[in-house]
């Protein structure tokens, strides 16, 4: 009799389980299981684009202190344009791939 109880208690915890994992797979296919996932895609890509802009925004400011500080020393700030528009034209017409 034992035997069968704690058979039982099994078949029920394994039932328990294999009907909270059905019941996982077949919401996430629902609309609003579906409508999550993207939501939570969405969420992601709007933080990898809040980084990517503080990366380029990072990046523009240390260029103008770089300018601005040659400015004030009274260099020639011509090679300092230069230099990066001609990699730029170089990456647009193909050459640097």
């Amino acid at each position: 009799m034992l035997k069968r109880m704690i058979w039982v208690g099994i078949g029920v915890v394994v039932g328990v389980v294999v009907v909270r994992k059905i019941t996982k797979a077949a919401e996430s296919v629902t609309p609003g299981g579906v409508a999550e996932r993207i939501g939570d895609a969405g969420a992601g890509m709007r933080e990898s684009l809040k980084s990517f802009w503080a990366d380029v925004s990072e990046a523009k400011q240390a260029k103008e202190a770089e300018l601005y500080e040659a400015i004030e020393r009274g260099d020639d700030i011509a090679p300092l344009l230069t230099e990066e528009e001609d990699e730029d034209d170089d990456r647009a017409a193909g050459r640097l791939f």
